[in-house]
């Protein structure tokens, strides 16, 4: 699960399980694969059948099975036992594949790593494959995750393994790397274009509420584009092209977006719904090249512009946490000149309000 209140009784009860679980896991682990329970069952097999018959022969196979078996597990620790290891996580958003990328270095100076595999302890299916290390280089391999929710992630340890040389067995050892996986909310939600002085407008599944208002400028048309106010379509252009058209207006690009996320509510699919909309509103205004800024009751995003602005709004809003006691948020400046993002119609006197109800929150 991930980590959005590292103070709380259940995250402190889920660190102490990971503890309690690395503690009782050995750092060095083989694992039989199909092949090598055939081998080891024929090498038992064998065994008996030369003890019982006091064949020479039989006794000359049993003794090259089993140093078969004292090779592959010297050359397989050989692989591993001087592996560094490091891990680069890039942002991940729930829902969507993840990329981490390990690095290896192989500090044997004669012998060369093969088929070796790097990946996260609790994530089996999530793998890098490296076919070989070269003596003192550096190697590198990708895996891909997919984290459901946003969050912090903790990353603690790496797993190497191998097969090498025979694919009996896989050889396991670990290597502790702490480190973290931030995963933004989704920012795909269709919401229209935020107007903290417009008018008051409906959509299914959201309330939206303002006051009227100037709009700005009249710039020109432009093809529609989804989340559009559907009072903005030019009717008589869309008619002539066939294709919605609509129109556009100039913004006061002195004055911030300010998105306020209220985080009063319990964790669950509604609050969920609301950072997922707060981030769609953040994306759709870096898209625009608005100048926004994002307020909740623990942190603050002053205003700015672009791609690096949205990374900061969505890694606020992926370390955030919905809780029913938590304070009134207040406002970095007046609220009528605010959008407040929250699971609950709360109070009046916002500019505008996103309400995530049961319909946004369903269908994660």
């Amino acid at each position: 699960m991930p980590d959005r209140n590292p103070s709380s009784t259940a995250q402190r009860f889920a660190a102490l399980r990971r503890r309690i679980r690395r503690w009782m896991r050995p750092p060095r682990r083989i694992r039989f694969s199909r092949a090598g329970w055939f081998f080891s069952a024929g090498s038992v097999l064998l065994g008996v059948a030369a003890i019982g018959t006091g064949n020479n022969l039989l006794f000359l196979m049993l003794g090259g099975m089993l140093g078969f078996i004292t090779l592959s597990g010297w050359l397989s620790e050989q692989m591993l036992r001087r592996l560094e290891v490091r891990r680069r996580v890039a942002r991940a958003t729930a829902g969507e594949p993840a990329r981490i990328t390990y690095e290896l270095r192989n500090g044997n100076r004669r012998l060369p790593a093969f088929s070796v595999e790097a990946g996260e302890e609790d994530q089996e299916e999530a793998r890098a494959w490296v076919p070989v290390v070269d003596p003192g280089a550096w190697v590198t391999g990708r895996a891909e995750t997919v984290w459901e929710e946003r969050g912090v992630y903790p990353l603690e340890t790496i797993t190497l393994s191998t097969s090498f040389p025979f694919g009996l067995f896989v050889k396991e050892r670990d290597v502790e790397v702490p480190g973290e996986a931030i995963v933004w909310p989704r920012t795909d939600r269709r919401v229209r274009e935020p107007r903290p002085a417009g008018q008051r407008v409906r959509r299914s599944g959201e309330a939206f509420a303002g006051q009227a208002g100037a709009r700005g400028e009249y710039r020109g048309l432009r093809p529609y584009r989804a989340g559009d106010d559907p009072r903005d379509v030019h009717w008589k252009t869309t008619a002539r092209v066939g294709e919605p058209v609509v129109r556009e207006y100039e913004r006061d690009r002195s004055r911030a977006l300010w998105l306020c996320l209220d985080l009063r509510a319990p964790e669950g699919d509604v609050a969920e719904a609301a950072a997922e909309i707060a981030a769609s509103l953040a994306a759709g205004a870096a898209r625009r090249g608005d100048a926004f800024g994002l307020a909740t009751q623990d942190a603050r995003v002053r205003p700015g512009t672009g791609a690096a602005q949205l990374e900061r709004v969505l890694d606020a809003l992926a370390r955030a946490r919905f809780r029913a006691d938590a304070g009134r948020l207040e406002p970095p400046v007046p609220a009528g000149e605010c959008v407040l993002v929250a699971a609950s119609s709360r109070e009046a006197g916002w500019g505008e309000v996103f309400t995530a109800t049961a319909a946004t929150g369903g269908g994660r």
